[in-house]
């Protein structure tokens, strides 16, 4: 690697950033906003260690514009990340102004990382499409298109809501297949969905399409994402254009957006099987072949309101990888979005769409999980889940690790449903 900020051996002033098991080591330096206090204005801020780098006090910004950070070019965004980097490493004659700009995350609130303009929600983990369409079609669980195009639909922004929040359960119409009729209740066979979030950085022009080779620059980096699903409404709704009432209640999405020159050293090649079909050629790139797919564990964290009660911890229910569950990358994501001329923004959000394993260890939803709630999981205090229950918490997490690389994390994204 050339790229001196993420020289293993860099340390920083922030003790806490030198920690082996820290999300934020000086080698990630990833992006998020903060209130110091409720109703304060929302300040930009870099995570190190246990603390929070507010830029604007640093003196390395001068404005709260998140979307001006992420429209920057290629360049100016590795030049930010050096110029910060050099700051809180150790030895900076930086030290003595910059520690006057850190605040503890515990005594800070953190939101949605950056006003997202427009969402899109894809469905890139193949081996989730496999198991959720073998629940419906056994002959013949993934459509012929799936293997050809990356499948998405257009989300709902404005319910997308930052780590920490609760929600209530969603109404919509429910039918049973014994009932002629559907009625309006609340979902009972309400999911999570394990996702990486994609944020864009610079956008496009209408009408100029983004390359996959120039899909990465417009990129700006990744973080955790839940979209919440209400399965009986969406098996109700769905046919014949696609999710609605079922999805767009809630998303709740991790404050912190991990950038590509932090997670450089963890990419892999994106490969297909051999009997699979190739993408078409403007879904290839060299480069995408020998390093489109990013090498990220992810986790699904279960608390539920009497593990709470009685002090006892979250439990992991799940663990999957982001390179092993997509059949396509971020790149390809950006490049069929545009191929038709579709305008993107800076702030703008890709969803990836669930990404489990084969086994069900590795499954990003509880629909997965419980083979469409016929088998239920069994937790560590006795209780069990089919379906999510009021008071549940689901925490995501996400780490890259790599020998001879500092482990970036991404810290979680979490979220309580509040009945």
């Amino acid at each position: 690697m050339t790229d001196t900020t993420l020289d293993p051996q860099l340390t920083s002033w922030v003790a806490s950033a030198n920690h082996a098991d820290t999300d934020f080591p000086i080698q990630n330096l990833p992006f998020g906003r903060f209130q110091t206090h409720e109703g304060g204005e929302w300040r930009i801020g870099v995570a190190i260690g246990e603390h929070i780098l507010d830029l604007q006090k640093a003196g390395v910004i001068q404005h709260q514009d998140m979307h001006t950070i992420l429209g920057l070019s290629q360049e100016a965004r590795r030049a930010l990340r050096a110029r910060i980097s050099a700051g809180l490493a150790t030895g900076s004659a930086d030290e003595a102004v910059w520690s006057k700009a850190l605040v503890a995350q515990s005594e800070v609130t953190l939101g949605v990382p950056c006003d997202i303009r427009d969402y899109t929600d894809f469905y890139v983990g193949i081996h989730h499409a496999t198991a959720v369409g073998k629940l419906f079609r056994p002959d013949n669980p993934l459509l012929p298109n799936y293997k050809w195009v990356p499948i998405g639909y257009h989300g709902r922004a404005s319910t997308v809501y930052a780590s920490g929040h609760q929600f209530k359960r969603p109404m919509g119409q429910l039918k049973t297949p014994d009932s002629d009729t559907p009625t309006l209740a609340p979902t009972q066979r309400l999911d999570l969905e394990l996702e990486i979030g994609i944020i864009m950085g610079r956008g496009n022009a209408g009408g100029t399409p983004i390359t996959i080779d120039q899909a990465e620059a417009h990129i700006f980096g990744l973080t955790l994402f839940n979209d919440w699903s209400a399965r009986d409404i969406q098996a109700w709704e769905y046919q014949p254009l696609g999710p609605f009432l079922a999805k767009n209640f809630a998303s709740t999405i991790s404050p912190w957006i991990v950038t590509l020159e932090a997670l450089e050293p963890f990419r892999k090649p994106f490969q297909r099987p051999n009997h699979d079909p190739q993408p078409l050629p403007y879904l290839c790139s060299e480069h995408n072949s020998a390093a489109g797919a990013f090498d990220v564990s992810l986790e699904v964290w279960l608390q539920t309101a009497q593990m709470k009660a009685s002090g006892q911890a979250p439990e992991c229910i799940a663990r999957s990888n982001f390179a092993d569950a997509a059949y396509w990358t971020a790149a390809q994501l950006v490049a069929h979005h545009t191929v038709n001329g579709c305008a993107m923004s800076a702030g703008d959000l890709l969803g990836s769409g669930t990404l489990s394993g084969t086994a069900r260890e590795q499954a990003g939803s509880l629909l997965e999980m419980t083979n469409g709630g016929k088998n239920p999981i069994a937790l560590a205090n006795g209780e069990q889940r089919t379906f999510l229950l009021d008071g549940d918490t689901i925490t995501l997490k996400g780490y890259c690790h790599r020998e001879g690389f500092k482990r970036i994390g991404l810290g979680v994204c979490s979220a309580t449903v509040a009945g």
